[in-house]
């Protein structure tokens, strides 16, 4: 089987616009939730949200583009252009081995709600003409294959919270199994909008603190509920031997992927974990953990009662329960909210960080643990360790379950 690295990042996030610029304020334990600017929350009680802020699409894009473009594309198309430049890969791959996977778990949601809002208050005459390319949730896909002539497949991922994660994991098959030799994979999300938010709320999933320092409370026992962000991110995969060929810069293999569904409810997660559990162990299995590796997990963590505890139920089936005491546990959604389909590829560069600064983010605000959640979730501030495996949870809505598995070349 081929192996899969991954040879360039991008990313832009509540916490800044690029890897580094994240990566330095996720080790400092800064908080990128904050009051909502997108709207007026006057009458909403969930008023707080990690927003992407300083972000001009114009860098990336003509602005006659940019305006015919959702918000969550544009995040999508601009991580991929970072995670392209990075790599070096244009023009030294076979466009026709070269794929997009990019995941999203609601797509153009602006676009929907501005559309629908001309709809109703000016008539059917006044929606654009672009309302539907805007909306679907292949376009941010669709683009950067355009953007970088990718003449594989160009598809979206959308499972929920697993989104990035699933795009990541169906990519490295596509290449493992020579369909690829190259893909841009991740996820984006741009969800913090009236409706987005209203519904959010009304179903009791978000946190309706009104400190940004009690709303995203992963593990702790005051948690209640998430806080939502958005983003995007892309990696650039590589078959191995294309990439050592080139001289890549070569950050980290992928060397697990395990999908599941809990078949269970279409928004709570089995109380069990079982499936949850056995995505984790089909990612160790694939990836040949032996048990002896110094192990780091980048949890779902979201901060809702059900999910957290659940986790932390799926890390114990899936290491057992002597050896999950001593992995490494945090989850980034403390600073960075909940990115929705995003989130997974977002992650995916904190565990390939991870591997190679040997520095752990922290899960802040961490300060009154809940006994259910008896594992080591790094509270409050980083922590170093020499780190042989990573290892990423995103959980969905629907019972999506997907773990992605990463280790040092």
């Amino acid at each position: 089987m081929r192996r899969v690295v991954v040879t360039g990042m991008g990313l832009v996030s509540p916490l800044g616009n690029s890897v580094s610029e994240c990566w330095d304020n996720l080790v400092a334990g800064k908080n990128g939730i904050g009051p909502i600017t997108l709207f007026d929350t006057e009458n909403y009680k969930a008023k707080l949200a990690a927003e992407v802020r300083d972000f001009d699409a114009r860098e990336y894009m003509p602005k006659a583009e940019m305006l015919k473009t959702d918000r969550y594309a544009q995040f999508g198309f601009a991580a991929a252009c970072q995670a392209m430049e990075e790599s070096g890969l244009k023009g030294r791959i076979d466009p026709e081995k070269m794929g997009v996977y990019m995941g999203t778990g609601i797509g153009g949601i602006t676009t929907f709600v501005q559309e629908t809002t001309k709809l109703m208050e000016k008539g059917p005459r006044r929606v654009s003409p672009f309302f539907i390319p805007m909306l679907i949730s292949n376009m941010s896909s669709g683009m950067i294959a355009i953007k970088f002539d990718c003449r594989g497949a160009a598809m979206p991922s959308v499972t929920a919270c697993a989104s990035g994660s699933n795009a990541i994991g169906e990519a490295v098959r596509a290449i493992r199994h020579g369909y690829l030799d190259g893909a841009i994979a991740g996820g984006s999300e741009a969800a913090i909008t009236t409706v987005g938010m209203a519904g959010f709320i009304n179903m009791q999933a978000l946190s309706v603190a009104e400190d940004p320092n009690e709303a995203s409370l992963p593990f702790d026992s005051r948690r209640a509920g998430f806080v939502m962000g958005e983003g995007g991110a892309a990696l650039v995969l590589e078959e191995y031997e294309h990439a050592v060929a080139r001289g890549a810069k070569i950050y980290g293999e992928i060397c697990g992927y395990g999908s599941t569904c809990d078949a269970h409810h279409i928004t709570a997660p089995r109380e069990d974990a079982r499936e949850a559990g056995r995505a984790i162990s089909l990612a160790l299995e694939e990836a040949g953990y032996n048990g002896t590796e110094k192990v780091y997990v980048n949890a779902h963590g979201t901060g809702t009662h059900l999910n957290d505890s659940a986790e932390t139920a799926a890390i114990k089936a899936a290491f057992g329960e002597d050896k999950a005491k001593e992995v490494k546990i945090s989850s980034t959604k403390s600073m960075t909210g909940h990115l929705l389909g995003a989130a997974g590829a977002i992650e995916a560069i904190v565990c390939l960080k991870v591997l190679n600064e040997g520095i752990i983010p922290p899960t802040i605000n961490l300060h009154s643990p809940d006994p259910e959640c008896d594992l080591d979730y790094v509270p409050n501030e980083a922590v170093k360790a020499d780190i042989d495996f990573a290892v990423s949870n995103s959980f969905g809505f629907g019972g999506h379950n997907a773990s992605l598995a990463f280790r040092r070349v």
